[in-house]
């Protein structure tokens, strides 16, 4: 018997600007990610126009916009019970911020929704994921002005309305990851100005998030009382490099910062004391109005959906240093990328979470980057995924056994898609094969790796049979 519930959300997931391609097409709107070459995926101030003489990977992507219905019908047969999506914002509304919604993008969306339902797959939408519409930046500066707030909320109410038939949502992705590279504009929609207090700006957007999603929670309730959701976090915690204690006290302030004081905001509805004593301290004064705090408080989450690819390395020194740059661990091995592979930090993470929230966790994504090789007769043997996988999710299943509740898994990625990290598509994550290459060359068809079939057989067997 299977220790994993017997509804247990076994799937994959991609987001909108790394798999849709399309991205002019049916009356979309440029976003952030549009705007984004090979060479610039990390800049905090990138150019937002398009060179003619550079290769922008999200305009085509891998067509998922145009091919949607043969890659959910693959997914089917793997046996997915789960498929986590994003929704471009710019695919609703062209500017951002218009009173009526783009019908050709509703209705790519509702087929999409209908398609997952037709094929027995629970769909999982994110609204936000790394990419926010030009024209929100260029007329009220991204996620930095206040005014954002009511304009997503907008978004959030037409797209509740629309596919209320969707149990499971995600307000934004991965939203403290904001402190790292290139991750103000394409999480926060925000360029830096002269004069800006980069830690300053990039908390009062990190408040502006944060109401507008306990807004968006109290909102969907409304339309869909049985939802899940909540804001997604990089589910990454910090081990000491020492048991010195100037080290471990180090990493206590690192998870502190990176991780419990978003969780505290979403969960308990409430800004930790060392989050505001550090505020006073480094004199950092974010704007808020008085019905933020209310708000915050009606709109906890309901459950903590998560990455998870790695652990970090926290000590005094690197707490000291401006450039946090990631400290190799001894104890793991590495990706082709230098991505830490650290299974057992999987279930580390998922016993921290739950002992101290007490609600049930959904691994949304969890997988491996790699140089996928397709042979002259069109398969790809992905061992070493296979066993990355297998290794996961063997801690996933003992920290049931500890006693988590955990809702589901979706790998990231349902099938090969534009790396976000860099816009690779060498990068490889999936268990289906995309022929394009990081130019945008290639064919475009779909082939079954070997991962295919083995998590088809780990969905069968609702992850008993990880052989």
């Amino acid at each position: 018997m299977s220790v994993f519930r017997d509804d247990f959300l076994w799937g994959g997931a991609i987001a909108a600007n790394q798999a849709e391609g399309a991205w002019n097409v049916d009356g979309k709107g440029p976003c952030t990610a549009d705007y984004l070459y090979l060479g610039n995926y990390s800049d905090n101030d990138p150019a937002l126009t398009i060179d003619p003489t550079q290769y922008y990977p999200t305009h085509e992507a891998i067509d998922f916009y145009h091919r949607y219905k043969e890659d959910i019908a693959l997914m089917a047969e793997m046996g997915f019970k789960c498929f986590r999506f994003s929704i471009a914002w710019s695919r609703i509304f062209p500017n951002g911020d218009e009173e009526e919604p783009n019908e050709a993008g509703l209705k790519y969306y509702e087929d999409l929704v209908r398609t997952c339902h037709q094929f027995g797959i629970e769909p999982m939408v994110t609204l936000s994921h790394t990419e926010t519409p030009i024209g929100l930046i260029k007329k009220y500066g991204g996620w930095r002005n206040r005014k954002m707030i009511d304009i997503f909320l907008h978004y959030a109410e037409t797209m509740f309305k629309h596919l209320n038939t969707v149990r499971y949502w995600i307000t934004f992705n991965e939203i403290n990851f904001i402190f790292e590279e290139g991750m103000l504009v394409q999480n926060g929609g925000v360029t830096l100005q002269e004069g800006d207090n980069l830690k300053q700006l990039t908390w009062q957007v990190v408040h502006h998030q944060m109401v507008a999603s306990a807004r968006a929670v109290q909102l969907c309730h409304r339309y869909i009382p049985d939802a899940y959701i909540g804001a997604m976090m990089e589910g990454s915690l910090a081990y000491p490099i020492s048991c010195k204690p100037e080290d471990v006290l180090a990493t206590q302030k690192d998870n502190q910062d990176y991780t419990y004081t978003f969780l505290d905001v979403l969960i308990k509805g409430e800004y930790p004391k060392a989050w505001q004593a550090e505020m006073n301290h480094e004199h950092i004064r974010i704007e808020t109005e008085p019905e933020d705090f209310v708000d915050l408080k009606k709109g906890v989450q309901n459950y903590i959906p998560f990455s998870y690819y790695c652990m970090r390395i926290s000590s005094e020194e690197i707490q000291k240093s401006v450039q946090k740059k990631p400290v190799k661990n001894p104890f793991t091995e590495t990706t082709d990328w230098g991505t830490t592979i650290d299974p057992i930090g999987l279930r580390y993470v998922l016993n921290d979470y739950y002992e101290r929230y007490q609600l049930p966790c959904f691994i949304v994504e969890n997988g491996l980057g790699a140089k996928d090789v397709l042979t002259e007769d069109h398969q790809v043997h992905d061992s070493y995924r296979i066993e990355f996988m297998r290794k996961h999710i063997e801690q996933m299943r003992l920290a049931v056994e500890d006693g988590v509740d955990v809702l589901g898994y979706t790998m990231w990625a349902a099938i090969d898609i534009v790396s976000q990290s860099k816009g690779e598509m060498s990068k490889r994550y999936g268990f289906i094969y995309v022929d394009r290459d990081d130019h945008g060359n290639g064919t475009g068809n779909r082939y079954r790796k070997d991962g295919f079939y083995w998590y088809q057989k780990v969905i069968a067997t609702n992850g008993e049979d990880l052989g």
